[in-house]
């Protein structure tokens, strides 16, 4: 029995980008809403929330793996789906035991260490076929340096998840910008390869 799987061509993997990117960005902003009118207090559903936002990366992260042919990308996607998935057990218990700045610090890690991440694949796919890629290198750029700040708001006098809603917001427009831009720019090469 043949196990081989075909591997996606460029414009099947770009399809399947910019339906990830433009579903990962709507799913964002509605955690943020949702999540702006639940934190108040870490009740079930305030913590429920925290646990499915890195859940959703984590599944966001394992389809994009699926999607892309085997390469250095690839396994960086997988760690940050396994970071992410251990982000989701840390901030559920950060959120049960620890309160408001044990959960922001253990987000602000996981903002660190998947913008680093994010970062490192939006460099490797910078390309004819997958474009510049600037909403993913401005956004792993910028959640790096909001984990930072959040890793220090942690430690400090009065730490608040008011943050998050923003952070999500923020990476929802990026992964809609950056599913508009591939989606722009396949346009753009079917038209030139139709001339």
């Amino acid at each position: 029995m043949n196990t081989t799987v075909a591997l996606p061509d460029s414009k099947s993997e770009r399809s399947s980008l910019i339906r990830l990117y433009a579903v990962r960005g709507v799913v964002a902003i509605a955690w943020a809403s949702a999540f702006a009118a639940a934190h108040h207090t870490l009740d079930a559903v305030a913590v429920t929330l925290l646990v499915s936002y890195p859940l959703i990366d984590a599944v966001s992260s394992l389809i994009d793996y699926l999607a892309v042919a085997p390469g250095p990308d690839r396994r960086v996607t997988a760690l940050n789906g396994a970071l992410s998935s251990v982000a989701a057990v840390a901030l559920g218990i950060a959120a049960t035991v620890g309160g408001v700045g044990a959960v922001l610090a253990v987000f602000g890690v996981w903002a660190v260490i998947s913008g680093a991440t994010q970062l490192a694949v939006g460099i490797h796919r910078r390309g004819p076929v997958l474009g510049k890629q600037w909403p993913t290198l401005i956004s792993g750029g910028l959640s790096f340096l909001v984990g930072v700040f959040y890793l220090v708001q942690a430690i400090g006098p009065s730490p608040s998840l008011d943050v998050l809603s923003t952070y999500a917001t923020g990476g929802g427009i990026f992964f809609i910008a950056q599913a508009a831009l591939l989606a722009w720019k396949s346009r753009a090469q079917r038209a030139s390869a139709a001339r």
